[in-house]
């Protein structure tokens, strides 16, 4: 079987957003659908996969049950397995968080560029071109001349901003994420504090990825994904010998898995220093109990929220 798998997301007022999250775990749950979905006062943000006509029926209920005044418009890819365990829908107060009033997108947001568009505009040596996203997902792929702000999480691109960018140096900047979302709060943030030019890739990393072929790329690595997928190259193609360390998130290569300080389920060179004795004894269970679960021919799905 091959599974739709839908990236979504969507500012607009929310007024009931515990009301919401209850009607939306329904009707996904009833259509078999896995996968995040967020809900805040500021919108909605999923990632979610089923089987493609659950999946596109989905979309438009959920579009609906929101109140949506347009049809949302999904990145869309498929995987011959179900690349989640379960299907989660959270409430947030932030569908991603940057703890800025300013960064409204609902006000204002920098201009779109299509992917069509983007080697221009990023190949221009007048134009700063800046990942958005967190370091381990630089660290993976990244487009040619992009600055890694080096942040940890997307609550510390404001400092970052006000630390290292000038409105009257930097006339022009061009952004980008991996769907597009953190780039509307990204930009809507820079015009905020003055910025005149402010770009962003419109539908993010996975857009670009979809619709450039290599041979005219200017991208060179991996795009990491919060799903078993882990890392998507053009095409939206997996990419082969990238997993993800489920002590910390990250994604870990050939080289990552050969270092001493790896250790299955556990740790990774990226995480192995915390000092989480508590936290370890648990991932070791857990991975415990993830081979327990293999050797019997099942899946290991944990705790639910």
């Amino acid at each position: 079987m091959t599974y739709a798998i839908a990236a979504f997301y969507r500012f607009a007022p929310i007024a009931d957003p515990a009301g919401l999250r209850d009607r939306l775990y329904a009707l996904c749950d009833a259509e078999g659908v896995k996968g995040t979905l967020l809900v805040a006062p500021e919108g909605i943000n999923g990632t979610l996969a089923a089987e493609p006509d659950a999946m596109r029926r989905t979309i438009a209920a959920i579009a609906e049950a929101a109140g949506l005044a347009e049809p949302l418009e999904p990145r869309w890819s498929a995987d011959e397995t179900m690349p989640f365990l379960r299907l989660r829908v959270r409430l947030k107060r932030e569908i991603v968080t940057i703890k800025e009033p300013s960064a409204d997108p609902t006000r204002q947001v920098g201009t779109y560029v299509e992917p069509e568009d983007w080697n221009a505009l990023i190949s221009d040596p007048d134009t700063l071109v800046i990942d958005t996203r967190n370091g381990f997902e630089v660290a993976l792929g990244t487009f040619q001349r992009a600055v890694d702000p080096g942040t940890a999480s997307f609550g510390e691109f404001p400092a970052y901003v006000r630390r290292e960018l000038d409105p009257q140096r930097h006339r022009r900047v061009a952004m980008f994420c991996t769907g597009g979302i953190r780039c509307e709060k990204a930009t809507a943030f820079m015009l905020a504090e003055g910025f005149g030019e402010v770009y962003h890739l419109k539908g993010g990393i996975l857009n670009y990825l979809e619709r450039i072929g290599p041979e005219d790329s200017l991208w060179s690595g991996g795009c990491f994904v919060f799903d078993e997928r882990v890392a998507l190259g053009h095409g939206l193609v997996p990419v082969e010998g990238v997993s993800a360390c489920l002590g910390c998130g990250a994604p870990l290569t050939a080289a990552d898995r050969a270092d001493p300080r790896f250790e299955e389920g556990v740790a990774c060179p990226a995480c192995a220093d915390r000092d989480e004795p508590a936290r370890r004894a648990a991932l070791r269970e857990r991975q415990r109990q993830i081979t327990l679960a293999r050797q019997r021919g099942a899946r290991h799905l944990g705790p639910r929220d």
